[in-house]
């Protein structure tokens, strides 16, 4: 660790990993409650379980990624943070944001209650107060991120950093305003959670992925900043006006469909780019560096990303596929990979990389955190591939032959049961990779010296 500063990185990194185990151990009780309905109905209701299971998985990424800007700024802009103390203060208000946000919804605190109730928005469920201290918390992190490489070296990972940090900020401000028309409503609403995960998070993936490769691979800056300014363009092209496929059925003019199509169509087009860089920079570089669980996710990560977020992506984003697939089993595969690939994976590269140097020791447990990465790997591979052909069985007999809801998902129980056991498999790879993360290992001493053992 070069810088002391980067510190801070450690305390978001570690809170993180709780909600991340918290967020995986909902989704497994998801996944039985799918093939056990009755399970904890009155305890845990299904709809409540599902917002802490969504709600920590975008605050714990969040988390994840504000923590990667704290340890890559310093060296960046080779300078100390602008101010340590704002960083902490900012995750204590996103973690208290986050806690009273579970506690409202697990107790149904405060129903009805403008201020301090649950919204009844998906993924922005988090009560008016969360969310002005969600914005609080984002401009305390522009201003310490600013200050610092304004007051440093700039570079292009820094700045394409930023403008994916910023815009996270800025389009998260279309979650204050709740119109009462309902097509309005979901023309904003998808401007959060759309240009979040298909606009602006993919410039966050693709400076930390840049970041990651010019320490693992010693590839030349100048070559690592051609490749980001392909994928950002690409990004931004693609993510901005690809928001038009949630616009087929919401009552938004009949244009949207051709270009939501279009544009949708083409996303495929970063993912693969970064796949093409991930591997190119590997091929290329010329460090043989010690950690290699770091770069084992870094490459899964762009792979992933390209299957989840691009090809499951392309399945069903043409307008007349979408018209019989939105809202069904299709779109959950679509989403569990593309998040894991994307997000969760870029998030476990950079713990994986830094985590040893905030520590102050060599990479160590590698083994146990490769075994991590491809329990979790193949479980959601597994998962996606149940869901796909679950949504392809309930797409033919609801939307084409016309059967009732409740009647096709009993026709689904065998898929459900294979999704609960990959379930089973991903959440006990997160254990590990939490484990590996922070046990120690046994040390040998040997003729006065401490050396790892492996």
């Amino acid at each position: 660790m070069k810088y002391q500063s980067q510190k801070v990185a450690l305390a978001y990194f570690a809170c993180a990993l709780v909600l991340f185990a918290a967020q995986v151990t909902f989704g497994l009780v998801l996944g039985y409650i799918y093939v056990a309905p009755n399970f904890l109905a009155e305890l845990l209701p299904f709809n409540i379980a599902r917002m802490v299971h969504t709600n920590a998985l975008i605050v714990w990424l969040l988390l994840g990624f504000f923590g990667a800007a704290y340890y890559l700024i310093p060296e960046e802009s080779e300078r100390e943070l602008h101010s340590p103390k704002l960083a902490y203060l900012q995750l204590i208000l996103l973690m208290v944001g986050a806690s009273a946000a579970v506690l409202t919804y697990l107790f149904n605190a405060f129903e009805g209650n403008f201020l301090l109730g649950k919204e009844g928005r998906e993924f922005l469920e988090q009560p008016l107060w969360v969310k002005l201290g969600i914005v609080v918390a984002a401009l305390i992190f522009l201003y310490n991120f600013t200050m610092t490489v304004l007051k440093g070296r700039k570079t292009v990972i820094t700045n394409v950093l930023l403008m994916g940090l910023g815009g996270i900020a800025l389009f998260f401000l279309f979650s204050l305003y709740n119109p009462s028309n309902l097509t309005v409503d979901k023309m904003y609403w998808w401007y959060v959670v759309h240009i979040w995960v298909e606009g602006v998070w993919e410039l966050v993936m693709a400076s930390v992925l840049a970041f990651m490769m010019l320490k693992l691979t010693g590839v030349d800056r100048e070559v690592v900043e051609k490749w980001l300014y392909v994928i950002v363009a690409l990004a931004l092209f693609t993510g901005l006006l690809g928001t038009g496929h949630h616009y087929y059925w919401i009552g938004t003019p009949g244009y949207w469909q051709w270009i939501g199509s279009i544009f949708s169509a083409l996303e495929i087009l970063p993912f693969f780019a970064m796949v093409l860089f991930t591997f190119v920079m590997v091929w290329k570089g010329r460090r043989e560096h010690p950690n290699k669980a770091a770069l084992l996710w870094a490459l899964g990560c762009s792979v992933l990303a390209f299957f989840g977020a691009g090809v499951w992506g392309f399945m069903h984003t043409l307008a007349p596929m979408n018209y019989y697939t939105h809202g069904t089993q299709v779109t959950a595969a679509h989403g569990h990979l593309a998040f894991f690939g994307a997000y969760v994976s870029l998030n476990l590269a950079i713990i994986s990389y830094a985590m040893p140097n905030l520590l102050g020791r060599a990479p160590y447990n590698q083994v146990l955190n490769m075994v991590s990465f491809w329990l979790m790997a193949s479980g959601m591979a597994f998962m996606t591939f149940t869901l796909t052909f679950a949504g392809v069985v309930q797409t033919h007999l609801q939307r084409v032959n016309g059967e009732g809801f409740m009647e096709v998902q009993d026709q689904l129980g065998l898929f459900y049961w294979m999704r609960f056991g990959s379930g089973v498999v991903v959440v006990i790879g997160a254990l590990l990779f939490i484990f590996a993360m922070f046990a120690p290992r046994r040390e040998i001493i040997d003729a006065g010296s401490a050396v790892p053992a492996e």
